[in-house]
C-alpha cells in the first residue's frame, strides 16, 4: 500500500478544488466512512444492535451521524428541520436495523452530504444562521465544522463500542 493511501484524508492533497473549510469537513467525511468499514464493518446485526453495558448501540452512531449530516446541512442552507427529518431524529434508537440498511443509509448520507458541502462558498461562511426550535445563532462556518466534529465524535463512540461488543465473542 502506498504511504499516500495510508494517510488520512487530509493527508493525501485531495479535495484541492475546494476551499480550505469545506474540504477539512469532506476529509473527516471521507475518514469517518473509513474507520467505520474498518472497525465496524464486520459486525453482525445483533452485534450492531447490541448495548453493551447499557451504551447506545452502533447502529444507533451509524444512524445519527447519516441523519445529522443532513439536520445540520439543512441549518446550514438556511432551512428549518422537516416533519420527516424529526422523525427520523426521533426514530435513531429503534432496535431492528441491519447490517446492510445502516451501511447503505451512512454510504448515501456521506455521499448527499459531500454534494451539499460542496456547494458551500468560502465567503459565505460568516453567513448567520439559526439552529434548533429556540433558533440558537451560529453561521455557516460553524455548522460545517460541526458537522465535521459532531460526526468524528460518533464515530469514536460507535469504535469503542464496537470494540467491546467484539471483546465479549470470546
Amino acid at each position: 500500500m502506498s504511504e499516500a493511501r495510508m494517510a488520512e484524508p487530509w493527508l493525501r492533497g485531495t479535495l484541492m478544488d475546494v476551499a480550505a473549510v469545506p474540504r477539512a469537513v469532506l476529509h473527516a467525511l471521507e475518514l469517518a466512512q473509513e474507520d467505520v468499514t474498518r472497525w465496524c464493518g464486520h459486525l453482525t446485526d445483533a452485534e450492531l444492535n447490541a448495548r453493551p453495558e447499557g451504551l447506545a448501540p452502533v447502529a444507533f452512531h451509524l444512524r445519527h451521524i447519516a441523519r445529522s449530516i443532513d439536520r445540520l446541512l439543512s441549518y446550514a442552507e438556511g432551512e428549518q428541520l422537516s416533519d420527516e427529518q424529526i422523525a427520523a431524529l426521533t426514530a435513531e434508537l429503534d432496535g431492528n436495523a441491519t447490517r446492510d440498511e445502516l451501511f447503505a443509509e451512512l454510504a448515501a448520507a456521506l455521499a448527499r452530504g459531500a454534494m451539499r458541502i460542496r456547494r458551500f462558498d468560502a465567503d459565505r461562511l460568516q453567513e448567520p444562521r439559526q439552529v434548533g426550535t429556540k433558533r440558537l445563532p451560529t453561521t455557516v462556518g460553524g455548522l460545517l465544522v460541526h458537522v465535521a466534529d459532531h460526526t468524528q465524535r460518533h464515530v469514536g463512540q460507535a469504535i469503542t463500542t464496537s470494540k467491546i461488543v467484539v471483546a465479549r465473542r470470546g
